[in-house]
């Protein structure tokens, strides 16, 4: 039998133990899956025969190299930091490693001594990152295997409601962790290239920088840039294309909104607030404005602000119950942005009946023989419940089936990788189309940004 080891069974882990669960009697896989707490693992594992939870403390070394001896493979769903420890136990004892977080600098320093032992090193095969990096070179390789120069890639994605539960004027609610969402965009500045211009938006100028999208059979949605755009001209092997953009997908008007957050300082997580915990809702709005003796702190908010009572703005933010003088943080030293999660979380919290969705969308412009072309390729997926949702499905059948094709020898170059090689995409994305996850491709104008090719 194939020993396979997961280490985390957090929300993303359902489709990926189903996954393997489903294959393990035709493909004589064993499951073991360790979590500081067995109660979930147990709950996806359902009593199947070639699976067993166990309560795994990842800094107990012991344990931890005990149970990694005794696998072939091990997939961990460990938040990205954690990942390291494991990492060096699978080189010391030559097993293969599956993750779906971005390849981190020590990762990168153990691809020598991986290369050596023969060993694959998948990271990055998630949902983004990971069907982005799939989906993306696929059309990418085509492209080039016709001799054609690429002029433009955009690269869109977002984790958002389905709409069937989108019940709130933000048109938004936490489908993965809330904390990446108030942190997003933080760090420095997005960057990335349109036209042959680069260009730089300050945190403070990120979500009035929008770009607009329109999904088929899903309406407009809008995308504000991600972090390091330019990163990826190399990785994609497009290191002259004069227009590269990477951004996150949101509902139009989301990002407007957000923007009163950001100019008020509430996402900021640098600093923690005295007596945070017994402050009110309406006290933590307060904290961020000018003292006045008669002016209420709504009445502050809109003047600041300039927001009209009429503004639909003003309405998410008295949707949100923002300004409840009984409604307590209940957080002790808390920054910031953990009293605004805090807040959003009563709102945007997922209830038992809702489903999330999952929205991708790449743009690839090129010439061939002097004429410009354009593909426009888009993935939408829907959750089926609370356990198996979108995110959970997107996320852990990348890794799932890239983790048995290893073990199969079909994936077999050694080393610290991601998915952008044929080897690695091609039979993952044919597999994935099984499961519903399949892009729509189809030819639309070539727009560009700048068809005139004036300097901007």
């Amino acid at each position: 039998m194939k020993n396979i080891l997961i280490i985390g069974a957090g929300k993303s882990s359902s489709s990926l133990i189903k996954y393997l669960l489903a294959t393990s009697a035709d493909e004589n896989l064993r499951l073991t899956i360790g979590d500081i707490s067995t109660s979930n693992a147990l709950k996806l594992i359902n009593n199947h025969k070639n699976a067993k939870a166990i309560s795994l403390d990842i800094f107990d070394k012991n344990q931890r190299e005990k149970e990694i001896q005794k696998s072939d493979i091990v997939i961990s769903m460990l938040p990205a930091h954690l990942h390291i420890e494991v990492a060096k136990d699978c080189v010391k004892f030559e097993k293969h490693m599956v993750t779906a977080s971005y390849i981190s600098e020590e990762m990168k320093e153990l691809d020598t001594a991986v290369k050596e032992k023969g060993l694959v090193f998948m990271n990055e095969i998630g949902l983004d990152p990971g069907l982005d990096h799939m989906s993306a070179m696929q059309i990418i390789d085509k492209i080039k295997e016709q001799k054609a120069k690429m002029l433009l890639f955009e690269s869109f994605c977002g984790g958002l409601v389905a709409p069937e539960s989108d019940t709130n004027l933000w048109n938004y609610k936490f489908t993965w962790n809330p904390r990446n969402v108030v942190l997003a965009g933080q760090g420095g500045a997005a960057m990335f290239i349109q036209e042959g211009t680069y260009k730089y938006i300050p945190y403070h100028k990120l979500f009035r920088r929008t770009e607009f999208l329109t999904i088929t059979d899903q309406g407009k949605f809008e995308a504000y840039a991600n972090r390091d755009s330019l990163k990826y001209r190399s990785v994609y092997g497009l290191d002259n294309i004069p227009t590269m953009y990477r951004g996150t997908i949101r509902k139009v008007g989301f990002s407007r909104a957000w923007n009163i957050f950001v100019q008020l300082g509430m996402t900021d997580d640098s600093y923690t607030i005295e007596d945070s915990e017994n402050m009110s809702y309406r006290d933590f709005v307060n904290l961020f404005l000018a003292y006045s003796p008669s002016d209420s702190v709504e009445l502050k908010l809109r003047s600041y602000l300039k927001i009209d009572q009429d503004d639909v703005m003003w309405e998410k933010l008295v949707e949100l119950d923002i300004f409840n003088p009984k409604k307590k943080i209940n957080l002790k030293n808390a920054t910031p942005a953990q009293m605004l999660q805090k807040i959003l979380q009563d709102s945007w919290t997922l209830k038992e009946e809702d489903k999330d969705m999952i929205v991708m969308q790449h743009l690839f412009g090129y010439e061939l023989a002097g004429e410009k072309h354009q593909i426009e390729s888009s993935l939408v997926v829907l959750g089926e419940n609370q356990t198996y949702t979108a995110m959970a499905k997107t996320v852990g059948l990348p890794v799932a089936i890239a983790a048995l094709k290893i073990l199969k020898g079909e994936i077999k170059t050694p080393g610290v990788q991601l998915p952008i090689s044929k080897e690695v995409y091609e039979p993952i994305l044919k597999e994935l189309e099984k499961y519903g996850i399949k892009f729509t491709e189809r030819e639309v104008e070539y727009l560009g940004y700048n068809p005139n090719h004036v300097t901007g």
